[in-house]
């Protein structure tokens, strides 16, 4: 039997099934969403099983009740495939009364007009990532992200990481997929994010809803999504970088296609954190470009890891990318939204993380030591503009950021005298 490697989000669902009839578990496929929710259902209906999936639509269609029947929880997996059970597991909720009651899980969003009632109240929402870097345990956790909200002061100076810049560009073209970690050989982990891009683009983009969408320009738009990885780039000229080798591709084609890759939770834009510090002509307010891996960037650019260590400029935005999706896996049971500051005078934040308490950190990404210095300045002179405006703006204070940090892809974490926290990707968990 495969060993089941723990996920953060496992104590989040048991939580949620304590608290509400039904829980939904959305993200990206092969992210482990079925095995996750099996470990703690009762009972399981797979939408998708191809002998009986013909049967199961034709019960949806007449009685979707009868599909509901089992112990409970009860795991509805790819509910999508007949979006009637959804209205079904609300009115079984409301009938029942209880909680924990069913899990569904689901690859793709589903449109709003296909459903006659959000759920609300009875139906709890659960996004679920890839794995993080402690989830497949190459970070040793050795700083909590918890206790250092909980205690800005905690000591971390002298905690070390075991992984080299090697280590960390293999982790991220490899991704954190459960199904490549348990590959023999270094090859067999790195064709899952190739393959993966591969079914995107040849089938999901199209079964998502069931627009016929060419291969072709779909591997275009995420290569060229890839090539933008972790920066500003408008659409406009994601746009004009695909008509350049697709000359028939329009505006709303292309909106089309970004849609679909978004219902599939295979890009994830991160969004800009715009407070009144400076005016809002001064502020970005456009959305940072993100896949939800690290790994798609890769593979959709048909980098190695060879090449990535010859090209640490390159791979700095991908690095990025994967601290991102580590700081949304790790902040989920903090209620924690992942957003950026960056305005015109260059003053930047690569990431802000708020959690739902109103605290939140200013975080700066630096591969390695030489730019440390300078992602300081940067996120102290952040926090003394907050300061400034408090000064001025003394009936709505803005709340001071509660936490500096740099994550590395570097070996040491210490605290500076200035008070920012460096601390190595590898040393990081929940």
């Amino acid at each position: 039997m495969k060993e089941y490697l723990e996920r953060i989000v496992d104590k989040e669902l048991q939580l949620r099934l304590e608290a509400f009839g039904a829980t939904l578990i959305v993200g990206p496929k092969w992210c482990g969403k079925t095995t996750t929710a099996g470990k703690q259902a009762k009972s399981i209906l797979k939408m998708q099983d191809p002998d009986m999936r013909e049967g199961y639509l034709m019960t949806a269609k007449t009685k979707p009740s009868l599909l509901l029947r089992g112990d409970n929880p009860r795991l509805i997996d790819e509910w999508q495939e007949a979006p009637v059970l959804w209205d079904a597991i609300r009115t079984a909720v409301d009938d029942r009364q209880e909680e924990g009651l069913f899990i569904l899980t689901g690859s793709t969003s589903v449109d709003d007009k296909q459903i006659h009632h959000s759920g609300t109240g009875r139906i709890s929402r659960l996004k679920m990532y890839t794995m993080s870097l402690y989830e497949s345990k190459e970070s040793n956790g050795a700083v909590s992200l918890k206790e250092l909200f909980d205690n800005p002061e905690l000591d971390i100076d002298g905690i070390t990481s075991e992984m080299k810049i090697e280590d960390l560009i293999f982790a991220a073209c490899r991704g954190g997929w459960p199904s490549s970690l348990r590959k023999k050989s270094d090859a067999a982990k790195l064709i899952v994010a190739k393959d993966y891009v591969r079914n995107v683009c040849e089938s999901d983009v199209s079964t998502v809803d069931g627009v016929n969408r060419n291969p072709v320009l779909a591997e275009l738009i995420m290569k060229s999504y890839a090539r933008n990885v972790s920066t500003l780039v408008k659409k406009s000229i994601i746009y004009k970088d695909v008509v350049a080798n697709s000359e028939s591709v329009s505006m709303p084609t292309l909106d089309s296609y970004l849609n679909a890759l978004g219902r599939l939770f295979v890009i994830e834009d991160v969004e800009a954190w715009c407070p009144a510090i400076r005016s809002a002509t001064t502020i970005r307010s456009g959305k940072k470009r993100e896949f939800v891996d690290p790994s798609i960037a890769v593979a959709a650019l048909g980098l190695t890891p060879d090449y990535l260590q010859k090209d640490l400029k390159t791979f700095g935005f991908i690095f990025e990318c994967m601290c991102n999706r580590d700081l949304k896996i790790y902040s989920q049971a903090l209620n924690g939204k992942v957003s950026y500051y960056h305005d015109r005078y260059d003053l930047e934040a690569d990431a802000v993380l708020h959690i739902g308490d109103g605290r939140y950190a200013l975080i700066e990404f630096k591969l390695g030591s030489a730019e440390i210095d300078e992602g300081a300045k940067h996120l102290l002179t952040i926090r003394e503009l907050v300061r400034q405006y408090n000064k001025a703006e003394k009936q709505v204070p803005l709340r001071e950021p509660d936490l500096l940090i740099i994550i590395t892809g570097g070996n040491l974490a210490y605290t500076r005298e200035d008070g920012v926290k460096i601390i190595p990707i590898a040393c990081l968990k929940d």
